[in-house]
C-alpha cells in the first residue's frame, strides 16, 4: 500500500523538495551577498522624482468591498448553474431540487441585502 502510494507520488514530492530547497537557497544567497548600505536618500519615500504631497495610504471606502464580495457571491453562483443545466438530464429530480433549494437561499440572501440597502450606492 505505502510503497503503490510512493511508486505514483514519489516524482511529485521530489520535486516539491527541490523547489522549496532552490527557494530557501535563493533567499540565503541574496541575504548572504546582497549590499547593505542605507543612508537617508535610500530610505526616503520616491513619487515621481518629487517628495510625497501627502499620505499614500487613504481610506478606501467598504462599499467596494462589499460589491466585490457580492459580485464573487453571485459569479459562483453562475458558475455552479452552468455544469448544473448541462447535466440536469443525467441527475434527475434530486439534482433539480437541490439546485432549487441552493437558488432559493441565494435569492433570500439577495433580497435581505437588497432590503438592508447592501446595493444602494449613496
Amino acid at each position: 500500500m505505502l510503497s503503490e502510494f510512493l511508486k505514483d507520488y514519489l516524482p511529485i514530492i521530489i520535486f516539491l523538495i527541490i523547489a522549496l530547497g532552490l527557494s530557501c537557497a535563493f533567499v540565503v544567497v541574496n541575504l548572504i551577498l546582497s549590499p547593505k548600505h542605507p543612508d537617508p536618500e535610500k530610505l526616503s519615500a520616491y513619487e515621481c522624482g518629487f517628495e510625497p504631497f501627502e499620505d499614500s495610504r487613504m481610506e478606501f471606502d467598504v462599499r467596494f468591498y462589499l460589491v466585490a464580495i457580492l459580485f464573487i457571491i453571485f459569479d459562483l453562483e453562475i458558475a455552479f448553474l452552468f455544469p448544473w443545466a448541462i447535466s440536469l438530464g443525467n441527475i434527475g429530480g434530486l439534482g433539480f431540487t437541490s439546485m432549487m433549494i441552493f437558488l432559493f437561499i441565494l435569492t433570500v440572501g439577495f433580497i435581505y441585502e437588497w432590503k438592508k440597502g447592501a446595493l444602494d450606492w449613496e
